[in-house]
């Protein structure tokens, strides 16, 4: 019996199988590598902060105002976010949020008065913003719903653009891959939503929506208040407060940062969102605590001169954990809780709430540390621990389960 012919399919099957990872691995990797703009724009008022202070002689509600202000464009950029992605589509929304980011470092870089400084630092918000709310709705679209559990490649279809969904939907699953199944799926899906009118900002508040609501507002909520972008924009005065070299607390908290993330990365999909995401802020908790006790223990001789190191070892227990999970993944869940229907508008007012309350802890973290260092972290630490309770009661599993499986589970939590 002649197998060449079955074994020639296989091995074509094969290839095929792994041009399509290929394909969809290259397609995630440059909608996250857009992302790079994020972190430096939100690192970078940390190592510059003593040189900017002291060449432009500038305030603590200058500085504060410099720093935090790339959140209010940002505010902006989120509020607009959900409808630009539903007009031009989610790959057009991620080029035109860096054209914006962009233009923000130009500015940045050729400014020589506080106002210029302001003026790019705010474009540079906008544009992250923008991109804070469409990546991880962009690869939760195209995600194999094997893999993600719910629909991929929606926004071509709701959109009527039929022929070029089925292409891509080809081009991510391969060549000989039977969409048919899937298509149809989809159509029939975008076919019901085109008999509802999409949902608005006020149509959020609806009883049916109000507990994906609660978990999406909750959760950036809480990832913000727990200090994160305090820690972020002025890191290096945090450790010269604990009588720490800035520039080694800086590389410290890099080191810990990368490999934290990776991790954090390959055991979303294994572990789950929901383990993960608990161990994280468990461990937020921990290090906030750690970094207000050292605050603490600096006026106690016997404790003083290892109370740096302390300090050290709680901004890096914070950071590890928050890269972990904190970081990340309430941002993935948010696209995974709410109705297409809604996504946009519910998308648009979550990352809001997020950036309003970055905002609110960059301009304050400066005031608060001068008020009481140990005090700061304390607080922070409260809303850490919180966040954990918060975790375990309302926040369901999404991991490889349907739009109405997660649905179902958000309904039917237990307080």
């Amino acid at each position: 019996m002649d197998l060449a012919p079955e074994s020639s399919l296989i091995e074509k099957e094969n290839l095929d199988s792994s041009a399509t990872t290929i394909t969809l691995f290259l397609t995630t990797f440059v909608a996250v590598a857009g992302s790079f703009v994020f972190g430096s724009a939100i690192g970078y008022s940390s190592p510059v902060q003593s040189d900017l202070t002291n060449d432009l002689n500038l305030s603590v509600a200058e500085y504060s105002l410099f720093g935090s202000i790339l959140t209010v464009g940002a505010m902006i950029g989120a509020a607009m976010s959900g409808r630009i992605s539903d007009l031009i589509g989610r790959r057009a929304t991620m080029g035109f949020s860096e054209m914006f980011c962009s233009l923000g470092w130009l500015v940045i870089y050729l400014s020589k008065v506080t106002i210029w400084l302001d003026a790019g630092r705010f474009l540079v918000g906008y544009g992250m913003g923008i991109l804070s709310f469409v990546v991880p709705v962009y690869i939760a679209e195209i995600t194999p719903k094997d893999l993600r559990g719910c629909f991929t490649t929606v926004h071509q279809a709701k959109v009527g653009r039929w022929e070029e969904f089925e292409i891509v939907l080809q081009r991510l699953r391969g060549e000989s891959a039977d969409v048919s199944n899937e298509s149809s799926e989809i159509k029939e899906y975008t076919r019901r939503l085109s008999q509802i009118s999409e949902g608005g900002i006020f149509d959020l508040f609806q009883e049916q929506y109000s507990k994906s609501l609660l978990v999406g507002v909750g959760l950036m909520a809480l990832q913000q208040f727990g200090g994160v972008n305090g820690i972020s924009f002025y890191a290096s005065s945090i450790f010269v407060s604990a009588g720490l070299s800035s520039k080694i607390g800086m590389i410290a908290m890099v080191i810990v940062q990368i490999p934290m993330t990776t991790i954090g990365v390959i055991l979303m999909d294994k572990s789950g969102r929901r383990p993960l995401i608990l161990i994280s802020a468990a461990g937020t908790f921990i290090g906030c605590l750690l970094v207000a006790l050292s605050f603490s223990l600096q006026g106690v001789r016997t404790f003083s001169g290892g109370a740096s190191y302390i300090a050290l070892t709680g901004v890096l227990v914070y950071t590890g954990s928050f890269s972990l999970g904190m970081g990340g993944i309430p941002w993935v869940i948010m696209s995974e809780i709410f109705p297409i229907d809604i996504k946009g508008s519910a998308g648009s007012l979550v990352t809001v709430v997020s950036w309003v309350g970055s905002w609110i802890v960059s301009f304050a973290f400066n005031f608060l540390m001068n008020w009481s260092p140990a005090g700061t972290f304390y607080v922070f630490a409260t809303i850490c621990g919180v966040t954990v309770i918060f975790v375990a009661k309302l926040v369901p599993e999404t991991k490889s389960r349907t739009l109405e499986e997660i649905q179902f589970s958000i309904n039917y939590v237990t307080l």
